[in-house]
């Protein structure tokens, strides 16, 4: 296969936007399979769905990877989840993607997953399609849903399509690009029949060609020329004009249609086999093992030294299954590679090209392709060369988990089998983490969010057949220093023999609430007050106390500690000494910042019929909720957006059914970590508290 004629491309959107159904399209129209199954509704659940959670809840859990031909292109395709408790299996398929297509709801529009997406696809450079979909919903409007991609995303949205009829009326597509309306025919939509315009549609497609001819001028001059003396435009410019742009993500071109009714998909196809980037046109950034502030030059050449990366792991019965993109050279079964990270040397036993849950044995893969491999140890984000200490491809971002509960086994002899599981999915999900609690021997599962945390225990139930008891979710809380305090701490003890002297004077700080960073060290030692060596300790010894607090003994953020001054002895000093003397230092000084606790803060986007908006507010309202905005969208449904704490959220979706009837529906993200009221803080304070003496009670 050409390399050109590749494309690497992921299907990303918020929750119910119908990524996988339009997944499910591509499949079948390429050829893939030759029955259409829907997500909801009876079936066998869509071929990427391939869970038994997935069908049984109609939600996208893991990613799943597959392949079709449409033409003479290849296309490797990852439809990605939705819910942002997912958001890793999203974060780690852009990673290794070179296109995307981003499917907005053509009546809700922006989303707040569709901005954590677009975040994500801007953080590794993906250059993106979009497509409206669900352009047959009653409320449909392309248009509103474009402003808001520029308002929002600040996105340069062009339209390359606009519909014929929306709603009910839905029927066809008008291509802005050769000015023909394209009709799809057939029980499923296969036969694509392109038409004259309609006159009724004929003024409108003309305006919005010259809007769509001018804002694609601002990229080409020639282009813009051509606009100015009123000449035609060639379709070969109009074409390189758009994947130029596209692919320098400069604009993001608009397709519409409905995956559902089978309309608009095939040309969809026909525009990412046009505009995507194949792996020829990206480029790959990679650091140098010997020096990594050194660029390493790869190239997706598959005569190279094989360079590739292991982006997401999945236990499976026969074994681990590690998904890997081929960025550089040629991989063959049977031959050996070497983990970069752990510069171990591993046989590649068996190397498989998968279709959802399904496999195809394949001898070897090159440069671009998205392949699985068998026989591997290693963790998500490992770089494989060819060589022993080559290069490391920049890894992944994994986000910070949010909320955690404890889980134990009802029976005792299943400890075992239930420390395997979580060991499993630990390893092949970044984002949820297992821990001991070192004072009540608790095993503490920490995750995304509800969702996140409850497939997991729903996961253990079934597939390692454990029954597992699990304790009510807890808030990750953090705690902040307000004030800057300066500190001159002495630690010195003799016993006999060496005693230990260190002497530290500085400042505590807090760093801004916005700031990036969480720890920060300085120095400014003049003239050896405090030899060199010994400052690596006073870091080491306070980065080992930010772990907990003084306040309710939860991890300390936005924290700044500069040393100035000191001195020291010269047989009594030592490393150990100062790293005692900067944790003493850190229990003295710190309650004197003033600090306070910051809780995480969720950003909720709440659906529902126009005549509960009132209900749901004052509920909000009542759970310490800031109302960002509502607004009222077709079919008297409100969309309101609110800002509320996470401790408040536990079961909301419950409480939600029983206001709306039913009928609400809800989405939320992590928005960022906002300081606690003080009534609220004093009950965080007096809750860990009482867990601290509870477990001191039992531990007797």
């Amino acid at each position: 296969m050409k390399l050109e004629k590749i494309r690497n491309i992921g299907i990303s959107a918020h929750i119910d936007s119908g990524k996988t159904t339009l997944s499910e399209r591509v499949l079948y129209y390429t050829g893939r399979i030759h029955k259409i199954e829907e997500v909801k509704g009876g079936g066998d659940g869509a071929t990427m769905d391939h869970m038994e959670l997935e069908k049984e809840r109609g939600i996208t859990i893991t990613s799943a990877a597959t392949y079709a031909v449409w033409k003479d292109f290849n296309i490797n395709l990852i439809d990605t989840p939705g819910h942002v408790d997912f958001t890793v299996e999203v974060e780690r398929s852009l990673r290794v993607l070179d296109g995307a297509v981003l499917v907005l709801c053509s009546v809700g529009g922006v989303q707040a997953q569709s901005l954590t997406v677009d975040r994500q696809m801007k953080r590794y450079n993906v250059p993106r399609l979009a497509f409206i979909n669900k352009m047959d919903r009653t409320g449909a409007n392309p248009y509103k849903v474009v402003k808001q991609m520029r308002e929002k995303l600040g996105a340069d949205a062009v339209m390359l399509q606009i519909p014929i009829g929306a709603g009910e009326t839905f029927e066809a597509v008008i291509d802005l690009v050769k000015m023909k309306a394209l009709y799809f025919d057939g029980e499923k939509g296969e036969t694509v029949r392109e038409e004259e315009i309609p006159a009724a549609n004929l003024d409108e497609a003309k305006k919005m060609r010259q809007e769509m001819l001018e804002s694609l001028s601002m990229y080409n001059d020639q282009m813009m020329e051509l606009l100015l003396s009123e000449e035609e435009v060639p379709l070969e410019l109009i074409h390189e004009v758009i994947r130029n742009a596209c692919q320098n993500q400069n604009m993001t071109p608009v397709l519409v249609g409905s995956a559902f009714k089978n309309k608009g998909v095939q040309p969809l196809l026909d525009a990412v086999t046009t505009y995507l980037p194949s792996p020829l046109d990206r480029t790959i950034k990679a650091k140098s093992w010997e020096d990594p502030t050194k660029d390493f030059p790869l190239k997706a050449d598959p005569k190279g030294a094989f360079v590739g990366m292991a982006f997401k792991i999945v236990e499976d019965p026969y074994g681990q299954l590690t998904y890997m993109r081929v960025y550089q050279g040629k991989i063959s079964k049977g031959e050996s590679y070497f983990n970069q990270r752990t510069q171990r040397k591993e046989r590649f036993s068996r190397i498989v090209r998968m279709h959802s849950d399904k496999r195809e044995e394949i001898d070897s893969a090159t440069a671009g392709d998205i392949v699985a491999v068998m026989g591997i140890d290693c963790a998500s984000g490992d770089t494989y060369g060819q060589e022993n200490k080559m290069c490391s491809l920049e890894s992944m971002f994994i986000p910070e988990a949010v909320i955690k509960m404890a889980v134990m086994p009802k029976d005792r002899t299943s400890g075992d089998k239930l420390g395997k599981a979580l060991q499993r999915f630990r390893k092949e999900d970044p984002t949820f983490q297992v821990n001991t609690d070192e004072e009540t021997g608790e095993t503490i599962i920490a995750g995304m969010g509800e969702l996140h945390l409850e497939i997991y225990v729903e996961r253990i139930r079934r597939e390692y057949k454990i029954e597992v008891e699990v304790g009510a979710p807890k808030v990750s809380y953090r705690e902040m220093p307000t004030t800057g305090v300066e500190f001159d701490y002495k630690h010195k003890k003799q016993s006999g023999g060496s005693g230990q002297f260190a002497h530290i004077k500085g400042k505590l700080e807090p760093l801004p609430e916005d700031s990036e960073e969480q720890f920060v060290f300085e120095e400014s030692i003049v003239s050896g007050r405090i030899p060199k060596q010994f400052i690596p300790a006073v870091e080491k010894g306070m980065r080992s106390m930010i772990g907990k607090g003084t306040l309710a003994e939860y991890p300390v953020v936005h924290f700044k500690v500069h040393l100035m001054d000191g001195s020291y002895h010269d047989v009594d000093s030592s490393e150990m000494a100062f790293q005692i003397a900067a944790k003493d230092c850190f229990r003295e000084y710190f309650p004197k910042t003033k600090p306070v606790i910051l809780e995480p803060v969720m950003l909720v986007e709440i659906e529902a019929p126009e005549n509960f908006q009132g209900g749901i507010v004052g509920d909000l309202t009542s759970r310490r909720g800031i109302i960002v905005s509502t607004d009222t969208q077709a079919d008297n449904i409100s969309l309101i957006i609110c800002e509320i704490p996470l401790s408040e959220t536990f079961g909301y979706s419950t409480d939600l059914r029983s206001l709306t009837q039913g009928q609400g529906t809800f989405t939320m993200e992590l928005k960022g970590y906002r300081r606690t009221p003080s009534h609220v803080q004093e009950e965080v304070i007096a809750d860990r508290k009482k867990q601290k003496e509870d477990k001191l009670v039992g531990a007797r």
